[in-house]
């Protein structure tokens, strides 16, 4: 048996602190929290103060360590982009494709296929289009965005049977709710997207089986006191789990701070980073669709835009994310930590992900007083 003991930390096994105790890790998994009294034999990993905790689980990485998937939609490219996260806590991630052609959305599953045969962090995939609304297009394509059709469904379904894990973001207008409900039967998890849709086509996804809503508030229609919107309907429906990007740029904090005391129901608020290629990477400027993309300076942190303001994705990570939960959204660290571990294993039904309890995966990370990443282990190994 190989066994790890860590200890000098405070440990935050996803629901609560522990104080002057030490996480036993044996063969890549969670044994036990253990008094530091009655320690057993293993090898000693001393922390200097802090907090461990369940790695992070972003379901939304466009791109990392300067490659986009959409560049190169390989297990390669994949591998890169979950190594350039690692560095700021993410132990597991869903690669995202951002809408593009068929060819590279076939290339994008195959590779997925391979990767999360791997333990390199990548746990499924994130297909986030083609299936969009073009009025709430943001940074995506307009004229590669069409419908759902039967045959999609259908191979939707094989992806997720043979990855595991397969999010797929869709407008309302572009599925039905036949389609959704189909789709969700079989294990795939739906999120609502870039749509202009009315609450109640929401509503009608939602109890059909759409799980989520990507990156809320953003690309999406907005809550009026007589028409709510996506977003009255997201924040509204109890079962609804919303991605948002908290990085000073994508969403008021106010508008944040509010869809918190707001949200109802088991489903949350949980951080997605929404990351490109520039996170990890020392470059300021990226091709999008032949676009040039382009990192501008922030209070907070940097943002990412097309040559006409466009914001296109983040440049943000978790542990940034994190911070920014508890500097400006009134949040406990506590409940900034499950937005980034227990709440997207919750969405994703991501078995033996995000928390610190017995027989889950060993993916732990470690944070200094500043909330900052000083180290990372999956299952147990440290990366």
């Amino acid at each position: 048996m190989s066994r790890k003991i860590f200890t000098g930390s405070r440990i935050f096994d996803g629901e609560r602190f522990h104080d002057e105790r030490a996480l036993i890790v044996s063969d890549g998994r969670i044994e036990t929290i253990a008094a530091l009294n009655d320690l057993p034999e293993g090898e000693r990993i001393v922390l200097d103060g802090g907090v461990l905790s369940a790695g992070f689980i972003d379901a939304q990485v466009n791109g990392g360590g300067g490659r986009m998937l959409n560049d190169e939609p390989s297990a390669g490219s994949m591998y890169i982009i979950a190594d350039g996260h690692r560095r700021y806590g993410t132990t597991a991630l869903l690669p995202t494709l951002i809408t593009d052609t068929a060819d590279a959305t076939k290339a994008a599953i195959e590779a997925a296929k391979e990767a999360v045969k791997t333990n390199r962090g990548v746990a499924g995939l994130h297909l986030e289009g083609p299936h969009l609304a073009p009025a709430r297009k943001g940074a995506h394509l307009a004229s590669l965005m069409r419908p759902v059709e039967d045959s999609d469904v259908k191979a939707f379904i094989a992806a997720r049977e043979a990855i595991g894990t397969l999010l797929v973001t869709m407008a309302a207008e572009q599925v039905s709710v036949k389609q959704v409900r189909a789709l969700a039967e079989a294990g795939v998890t739906v999120s609502i997207g870039h749509s202009d849709c009315t609450s109640e086509q929401a509503e009608e996804r939602f109890d059909a089986g759409a799980r989520g809503v990507t990156h809320l508030f953003n690309a999406m229609s907005q809550m009026g006191h007589r028409a709510p919107g996506l977003v009255g309907a997201a924040i509204d429906h109890p079962a609804t789990w919303c991605g948002v990007i908290a990085d000073g740029h994508h969403v008021d904090p106010k508008a944040l701070r509010t869809a918190l005391r707001a949200k109802r129901g088991e489903g949350k608020l949980l951080l997605v980073s929404d990351a490109m290629s520039l996170v990890g990477s020392d470059k300021d400027s990226f091709t999008l669709n032949g676009r040039t993309v382009h990192r501008e300076s922030g209070s907070f942190c940097s943002k990412v835009v097309l040559a006409d303001g466009t914001l296109a994705g983040s440049d943000v990570d978790m542990a940034s994310s994190i911070r920014y939960c508890t500097t400006y959204l009134d949040l406990t660290l506590a409940e900034a930590l499950r937005m980034a571990t227990l709440y997207p294993a919750r969405f994703l039904r991501l078995e033996g992900y995000g928390q610190l309890l017995p027989g889950y995966r060993a993916d732990v990370v470690h944070l200094n007083d500043k909330t900052e990443v000083t180290a990372a282990w999956i299952s147990g190994e440290r990366k």
